[in-house]
């Protein structure tokens, strides 16, 4: 499948290769394309639309098979060694689907987001631990066996795709890379005690 994306902003520029997060998923460009013709143009080309192939896994645990055009999606260039970081460790490598399950204005102007995660990814649900929903990074709120909560605050409902999604929808999840990590490392030292 390939993938299309308006570019967020009419300076950017991508080359071939790069790795960018389209609503939580690592993805490599392929290519940029005219806006107006769709036609592939030259890579590097300023307000180009950005070209990806989505390969079979990456339609397997995103909800990008089941897309359509216009979808609106969260897009972050990956972090350059030095710089600040900010959230929690991601890589882009989403691990399964959730969906929203119910959405719950609160008083001080945000959203409370109830979201089921997929089999196996209840684990990784720790209260106050990170998890990346469509690419944004969150705190999990409350985790009750394969549900948990996210407390939405107005500038991440007001900047990221968050703030238009519905109940019922479907998300990327990721779970905390370190927690991932320490997971697999952790049985390996046991046997060699």
């Amino acid at each position: 499948m390939r993938l299309w994306l308006a570019a967020p902003d009419p300076d950017w520029r991508v080359a071939v290769g790069e790795s960018i997060a389209v609503s939580g998923a690592c993805l490599s460009v392929v290519g940029s394309a005219d806006p107006r013709t769709g036609e592939l143009v030259r890579p590097g080309s300023a307000g180009a639309d950005i070209v990806f192939d989505l390969s079979a896994e990456t339609l397997l645990r995103t909800w990008f098979r089941s897309s359509a055009t216009g979808s609106l999606v969260n897009v972050e260039r990956p972090l350059e060694l030095g710089d600040r970081l900010d959230g929690h460790m991601v890589s882009g490598h989403v691990d399964g689907l959730g969906r929203i399950l119910s959405i719950e204005d609160s008083r001080d102007g945000g959203r409370v987001m109830a979201i089921g995660a997929g089999p196996g990814l209840e684990r990784y649900l720790i209260d106050k631990g990170s998890i990346t929903v469509d690419g944004v990074s969150l705190t999990v709120v409350v985790p009750r066996a394969e549900r948990f909560d996210v407390a939405l605050i107005p500038i991440t409902l007001e900047k990221t795709s968050l703030g238009r999604a519905a109940v019922g929808q479907s998300v990327n999840l990721e779970a905390d890379l370190v927690g991932k990590w320490i997971e697999r490392l952790v049985p390996a030292a046991r046997l060699r005690s």
